[in-house]
């Protein structure tokens, strides 16, 4: 008799999380490249699960590690400044809508 375990769980919040293994063929890598990652801290895993984003976050990281020639560390750092821009980039959306002129009235 065999069975298998499933590739996916849902989370308390309702988000879907997978395991490594699914991770790996999504993100078109091994698991031990995954392990690395988490036992690196450049990737959080939820128990032994990962979330569809840090699934995207290991795909990117792949991607500047083939494209550019970064070290794991270097591709983490880009990927993390790029989410700090892009979260400046709304804050200051939301200040300017706030001072704009028809918000003074």
């Amino acid at each position: 008799m065999s069975f298998s375990l499933s590739t996916v769980v849902v989370s308390p919040a309702g988000e879907p999380l997978y395991t490594f293994e699914y991770a790996a063929l999504l993100a078109e890598t091994s698991i031990m490249v995954i392990e690395l990652y988490v036992a690196s801290g450049v990737i959080e895993p939820t128990g032994s699960m990962l979330h569809p984003r840090e699934i995207a976050r290991i795909a990117q990281m792949q991607r500047l590690r083939q494209d550019l020639g970064l070290n794991l560390v270097g591709a983490a750092m880009v990927l993390d400044m790029a989410q700090e821009i892009a979260q400046l980039r709304a804050q200051l959306k939301v200040y300017k809508a706030d001072a704009s002129p028809r918000g003074r009235s």
